[in-house]
């Protein structure tokens, strides 16, 4: 079984070395990480080739495409096309494995349970600090404001080729509407592993600022409506109240180095 990981980058040079350190600590698995850049202004193209020979001496095949794109899911939909592993995982370029035996874990879950996705859980960091820890929990509606988390969401080859790709009409939250679609709406099956997959950096795409809020929510309704789907009311608020204990428990986190 073969792990295809996918890291969307653009302009990312402070962060993006950590975020393939992290891929290339990765143990005893078979392993292909696509770097799928947007035509960087910076050096973050060249870091990332600076790293060819150390998975070259680990066998693990990767692979940098650069070139102009439509924004961050446009870029993961060419990632996906072109990887050829039977396990996809995006990791963004700003994050981190939690540990070097995360993609051991999900190929072995994957071979365990026959499942089509699964996913783990994720903590937030904030100066190299727990912030907020999202403890995901097993699979309950996305009607009562419950979903996991991307960085953290692992979908197998064929799922993507029976279910569909990552749409571009979503706005910030075509992530969620990709989660949303697969498991609320085609049952596609998943399985949660009680283990924290990623390390994310605190204010992400989809988490700067009020007027970011508000799309979001605006996007989630789009999410809902592109699939036939209408939500309670009360969906917006238990996925903001469900929040609320996450930065709580982050405070008993303790980080592996």
């Amino acid at each position: 079984m073969k792990i295809s990981i996918i890291t969307v980058c653009y302009n990312s040079s402070k962060t993006i070395s950590r975020t393939i350190q992290s891929v290339l600590a990765q143990s005893n698995v078979n392993l292909e990480y696509l770097i799928v850049d947007g035509a960087s202004k910076d050096n973050t193209v060249a870091i990332a080739e600076s790293f060819k020979e150390k998975f070259k001496e680990k066998g693990i095949d990767y692979i940098i495409l650069s070139e102009k794109d439509k924004g961050i899911y446009d870029a993961m939909n060419k990632g996906v096309m072109a990887a050829s592993g039977d396990i996809i995982g995006i990791l963004n370029s700003d994050d981190r494995y939690a540990s070097e035996d995360i993609l051991k874990t999900v190929e072995e879950t994957f071979e365990k349970q026959h499942t089509e996705t699964l996913y783990g859980n994720l903590l937030y960091i904030n100066n190299e600090k727990p912030y907020r820890y999202w403890h995901s929990g097993k699979f309950h509606t996305f009607k009562h404001g419950w979903m996991p988390p991307h960085p953290a969401f692992f979908v197998t080859k064929e799922a993507y080729q029976k279910y569909g790709l990552y749409r571009l009409d979503c706005g910030v939250n075509a992530d969620y509407e990709f989660m949303l679609r697969l498991l609320e709406k085609e049952k596609a099956t998943t399985c949660w592993v009680n283990k924290i997959f990623v390390y994310m950096a605190a204010g992400g795409t989809s988490d700067n600022g009020i007027n970011s809020r508000i799309q979001g929510v605006v996007d989630n309704k789009i999410a809902w409506k592109v699939n036939g789907m209408q939500p309670p009311f009360y969906t917006v608020y238990w996925k903001k109240i469900r929040k609320i204990p996450q930065f709580i428990t982050a405070k008993f986190i303790k980080m592996e180095k």
